[in-house]
């Protein structure tokens, strides 16, 4: 039978506040005496840390696995070993946890490393000056901690990144202090971790910014110990005064002369909080609770004792036992409480008339109808106050009792608090040891619950309780994959474990589980085929594509990131590929893919003509890729001012084309480009470059030889360059009326028959403003056109004269409908009366 609720409590404060001792596991012989080593507490009910302290002499008969040097060993609460590591990085100067149960070990050359309960870890430095000055104390919480040199310079990390560290406020200290603490960030109004330094008879506190002396007179102090809120100070005197003030020091809180409890055996251990109210003093044998108005609580232990203030309570190991000692819950010490007539107790007491078939049941129900909600959920909350399941079940009852009188209420706490002890009791089960409280379990997350079990390998609890409480199993089965790599890395074949994983991942429906992150896991621990094989599983290549190319599996890489459709990733695969590989294997990686690298080579060109020309040519002539790179070293030659560079690389690509037998005619094109800029080249070099020919076409250099009087030149490049006739005359029209030099064309049209006859003299000569000059050569044209190529050059009288000639009455009459005034239109008249 279980034993009442109210056996456990003992009063304080003339009975008005009641601390209960709730035994967690009994231990007897698992444990060592804690006297004998350096111990760390994890909170939230976490694992302890043991050390040998080498300062002290061990017993015959009392070594345990924790005892040999350098050697660091954990327990759960309930006293199974959960690891056991050696160091071998020097002097340890501390260790301590994590809220999520890593362990930091702290040595005097500023190196710290950060394991789990697997004993995996990862090592970070300090720096060179504080391994060269040397560390000789810290303090380590959650998210941090702050490391003393031997020059009593104060070191602050911030997270578990491995950051350089802060070098808080100098308080000027001449020698170490006599005891010190430190109040983290998240408990402080400034967001920044504060270090109480007990120095001579006063405290200096000490942040990134000041040092501030507190002038207090009552020191030294030999522990300095925050409340879990770091609202309050416990400071202990040398004397043996507790002394309780505000973390501010503002207000004295309560006084307490330890050095009178008669029981106490030696010096005061620890000096812990125990919630937010009380505090328990350790010495060996013992542990004494005092209270806020200094009333006192004794507990007798067979051994060393070591406490782990918790939120709600402190926890108290020692080698036979685990407790818990907390204060009283309002909602448990209202309805227990000897005498109470709260609402809460009346309907627990109306339940168990109830379920005794007692027909005061009805009666009390009655008596509290008006608060009986608020009786329901006191009795809702008890229930997660409590450690018994038995008890648990009685409180939910009542509540379920209470409930059945309501015509509202909403039973969602209810449920939860179901929810909620089913978990907590599977995890403080002895084999598991987390004897998490409710208070605890509220503050903390369920994930992150869910992430301390499966540090510990419990991965088939952790899916139960995930699928209870309707989490996502991801992690879990994530962690569990990693895991089973890790176990089996020899026994099982690849193609096994990847097929166990895959059928337990589609089976519990994990996924979102990133196959990338386990695949890593087998990399790392030599199994590279069935890194290969899980990444096949692997949905989002942005996972894939990375870790391939760190293991290496280059074409697999680039073939998964060109499947993906995603150019960014390409890209990102073929830049590193480039820089990774000789130019030689990275083409040849390229070309082996095939089609289904085609889009990975459009775009490494794409890429190329943009940013690394020098790439390009590389990659066209390894893929012997002829005709591309003749048009690369055109459009390179069209960019070059230098004529002899420019010449090269027309010469370059006449050679790429000639190695292409279909590309006679574009090889043989290049040849004559070649030879049109040798002689710009030349005719530059003749002008002293006066006059720009380099770079220019046949048809604009024969100009600019025309233009310039070098007619024999002009002459020659047409010979050369085999310019048609009607082209050359086309070309010298134009450019003689350019300079206008009449005599000379004059000359050259009777030079031999125009092969493109007369009529563009006339019309260039008019187009260009010149009617007078172009007169001259209508005579030559075709008599048809000569009337209408005379009335373009202004001459109306010529073009009559002309159709009189012709016999052309009809032509004249239409010309006499369109002459511009009278004067001409009597001319015409005039001429049009003398023909028949």
């Amino acid at each position: 039978m279980t034993e009442h609720p109210t056996a456990t409590w003992q009063a304080m404060q003339d009975g008005n506040a009641f601390y209960r001792r709730q035994q967690l596991y009994s231990i007897p012989g698992k444990l060592p005496d804690f006297g004998d080593y350096i111990v760390a507490g994890c909170q939230y009910g976490g694992p302890l840390a043991l050390m040998r302290d080498n300062t002290k002499l061990l017993a015959l008969g009392r070594l345990t696995p924790a005892a040999a040097k350098a050697q660091i060993q954990i327990y759960s609460p309930a006293g199974e070993s959960l690891l056991s590591f050696s160091w071998d990085q020097g002097k340890i100067i501390k260790f301590g946890w994590t809220r999520d149960e890593t362990l930091t070990v702290l040595n005097e050359e500023g190196i710290y490393r950060l394991y789990d309960l697997q004993g995996d870890y990862q090592q970070h430095s300090l720096g060179p000056e504080a391994s060269e000055l040397g560390i000789i104390d810290a303090r380590i919480h959650d998210n941090g901690f702050v490391a003393m040199t031997s020059s009593l310079a104060l070191l602050e990390v911030k997270g578990w990144e491995g950051g350089r560290p802060l070098t808080l406020a100098n308080p000027a200290l001449t020698q170490p202090p006599h005891a010190w603490c430190i109040i983290p960030p998240d408990l402080n109004v400034s967001r920044h971790v504060e270090v109480l330094l007990s120095v001579e008879s006063t405290i200096y506190t000490v942040d990134n910014l000041e040092s501030v002396d507190q002038r207090l007179s009552r020191g030294p102090f030999t522990h300095v110990s925050p409340s879990p809120n770091g609202k309050l100070l416990a400071l202990l005197t040398f004397s043996g005064t507790l002394w309780v003030v505000s973390s501010d020091f503002q207000r004295n809180i309560a006084e307490f002369d330890a050095s009178s409890v008669p029981e106490a055996e030696g010096n005061v251990l620890q000096v812990e909080w125990c919630g937010n109210d009380a505090i328990a003093v350790a010495w060996k044998f013992l542990v004494l609770l005092v209270g806020p108005s200094g009333d006192t609580l004794q507990y007798a232990y067979s051994g060393t004792p070591f406490a782990v203030t918790e939120m709600d309570g402190v926890r108290i190991m020692s080698p036979d036992i685990c407790d818990l000692l907390q204060k009283v819950p309002a909602s448990t010490s209202s309805i227990f409480r000897p005498g109470s007539t709260s609402p809460s107790a009346i309907l627990y007491d109306a339940w168990e008339s109830f379920s005794s078939r007692s027909p005061k049941a009805d009666e009390s129900i009655r008596s509290i109808r008006p608060d009986l909600a608020k009786a329901v959920d006191e009795c809702i909350d008890a229930a997660g106050q409590e450690w018994e399941p038995q008890l648990q079940r009685k409180l939910l009852n009542a509540a379920k009792f209470g409930r059945s009188f309501l015509d509202f209420h909403n039973p969602t706490d209810f449920v939860n608090m179901g929810q909620t002890l089913k978990v907590l009791n599977a995890v403080r089960f002895y084999e598991v040891g987390i004897p998490l409280t409710y208070s605890e379990h509220n503050y903390a997350s369920p994930s992150h619950l869910i992430s301390r079990l499966t540090s510990r390998n419990l991965h088939l609890l952790a899916l139960r309780i995930s699928s209870f409480l309707s989490l996502k199993p991801d992690i879990v089965l994530k962690h569990w994959a990693c895991a089973k790599i890790l176990r089996d890395a020899e026994l099982t074949a690849d193609d096994e474990v990847c097929k166990l994983i895959v059928d337990k991942f589609e089976q519990l429906g994990g996924t979102e589980v990133s196959y990338a992150e386990i695949a890593k896991k087998a990399w790392e621990v030599g199994r590279s085929r069935l890194a290969t094989k899980l990444l096949d599983h692997e949905s989002r290549a942005s996972d894939q594509v990375p870790l391939l190319l760190t293991m290496k599996e280059d074409k697999l890489a680039l073939l998964k990131a060109v499947d993906s459709g995603d150019t960014d990733l390409v890209y990102h695969v073929l830049l590193h590929l480039h820089k990774r590989l000789p130019l030689g294997s990275f083409f040849r990686l390229i070309e082996d893919g095939g089609e289904r690298l085609s889009s990975a080579s459009k775009l490494l060109e794409v890429y190329a003509r943009e940013q690394n020309r020098e790439m390009l040519r590389d990659f066209y002539y390894s893929d012997d890729r002829r005709v591309e790179s003749a048009i690369l070293s055109l459009e390179e030659a069209s960019k070059m001012n230098n004529p002899a560079s420019k010449i090269s690389s027309v010469k370059a690509a006449q050679k790429f084309f000639s190695e292409d037998k279909d590309r006679t005619f574009e090889a043989k094109m290049m040849e004559e480009s070649v030879r049109l800029l040798t002689t710009q080249q030349q005719l530059d070099i003749e002008t002293d470059g006066k006059i720009t020919f380099f770079g220019t076409s046949v048809n604009e250099s024969i100009r600019l030889c025309l233009v310039n009087n070098m007619a024999k030149r002009a002459d020659k490049m047409k010979s050369d360059f085999k310019v048609p006739d009607k082209r050359f005359w086309h070309i010298k029209l134009k450019a003689l009326t350019e300079v206008k030099a009449f005599g000379e064309l004059e000359t050259f049209s009777k030079s031999k028959r125009s092969p493109i006859g007369y009529e563009p003299f006339v019309r260039h000569l008019v187009e260009k403003g010149l009617p007078k000059e172009a007169v001259a050569y209508v005579a030559r044209c075709d008599s048809p056109k000569r009337a209408d190529l005379y009335v373009e050059c202004g001459e109306w009288r010529l073009a009559g004269k002309e159709c009189k000639d012709r016999g052309d009455k009809a032509k004249l009459e239409q010309l006499r409908r369109k002459c511009p005034n009278s004067m001409i239109e009597r001319e015409l008249d005039q001429i049009l009366s003398t023909m028949k």
